[in-house]
């Protein structure tokens, strides 16, 4: 088959290489769309984010979708042709978080495009049966590789606790902004405010749902009183000036991946006694995530500005930098879908 590999920072060759086997309980996906993450050019730009570091060639693309082409032992013979959005993780089920049900904070996760484990840049994947997830035709492929952002989106909404008539602050307009301000609209947020540096960004924020936006460089948001506030830039100044908009016993859900460290307002959180978590990736997201695309309470299409054939890997690698653009996908068998 196919792969796009990142040999060396800034360089993606493609190869061939064997067509997995799917092992018991998985299934074999051959592979149709895949979205561009910031987490995927930060490995392309510098080989390494934190503690993970690409010191082997590695396959990029954890934003998936595909068509099931085989099965491992254990699964239906009856899921080969299905249409399927995949979950880009594998936990052990034997660790206290599994168990849990906190899967996502696994400490022997296994995720698509993470050293050493690659991703889904390539004809055919392996995954889990029960992480490949059936997507109705309604569906099309590119929405269906966007459930992933999407369910970080949903996963936020969740812990900021959004529900009918929440007023919520947003602190970057892009890709995981725009689609939180959407899932925050489905999930009955009456105010949304969006704030990004960008016009153009905060009129993108609009089109998706925001209800205001605002240019952090100007506009006090002080005044806001929000129920909850998610931030999605990772820019430290961002988060310590927006969290002095959330009411008292309100919500701070931190998304953006930036700055390891940060000053934060401890007294303000003391006094106002507000809630502050992170959110690291996702778990049991996926079953909303395809009911809001398939029943258009998400528009994940509108979101693809920009899409790429495999063999130009590399050039949807380096689109996040061309003005207006939203979200690149990698068309690995364009196409397929219905």
């Amino acid at each position: 088959m196919r792969a796009a590999v990142l040999v060396e920072p800034g360089r993606i060759e493609m190869r061939e290489r064997p067509v997995p086997e799917p092992a018991p309980g998985d299934v074999l996906v051959r592979v149709t769309s895949v979205g561009v993450c910031g987490s995927d050019t930060h490995y392309y730009r510098e080989g390494r984010i934190g503690e993970f570091v690409v010191e082997a060639p590695l396959v990029l693309g954890h934003e998936a979708a595909g068509t099931i082409a085989a099965v491992g032992a254990g699964v239906p013979a009856g899921r080969v042709g299905q249409r399927v959005s995949i979950e880009p993780q594998r936990p052990d089920p034997t660790t206290d978080e599994t168990r849990r049900g906190r899967y996502n904070l696994c400490p022997h996760m296994r995720f698509y495009a993470t050293p050493p484990v690659d991703g889904a840049f390539c004809d055919y994947v392996t995954i889990g049966a029960e992480f490949a997830h059936p997507v109705p035709d309604t569906v099309s492929d590119d929405a269906a590789a966007l459930c992933e952002p999407l369910s970080v989106g949903i996963a936020a909404v969740r812990k900021a606790g959004v529900t009918a008539g929440s007023r919520v602050l947003v602190t970057g307009a892009g890709p995981i902004g725009i689609v939180t301000a959407q899932v925050a609209r489905a999930f009955g947020a009456t105010d949304i405010v969006v704030t990004d540096l960008d016009a153009d960004r905060r009129a993108l924020a609009r089109k998706f749902g925001a209800t205001a936006t605002l240019d952090p460089r100007t506009d006090d948001v002080s005044d806001l009183h929000v129920d909850a506030y998610i931030d999605a830039s990772g820019a430290p100044a961002a988060v310590a000036a927006a969290m002095r908009a959330v009411r008292p016993a309100g919500t701070v859900v931190l998304v953006g991946s930036g700055a390891e460290t940060m000053n934060l307002p401890v007294q303000l959180i003391q006094n106002r006694e507000l809630v502050l978590t992170g959110v690291f990736r996702y778990a049991h997201t996926w079953p909303t995530a395809i009911a809001l695309a398939a029943t258009g309470r998400v528009d994940l299409d509108a979101m693809v500005t920009a899409r790429f054939p495999l063999e130009r890997a590399a050039e949807a690698l380096e689109s996040d930098r061309t003005p207006g653009n939203i979200k690149t996908v990698v068309r690995v068998h364009p196409g397929d879908d219905t």
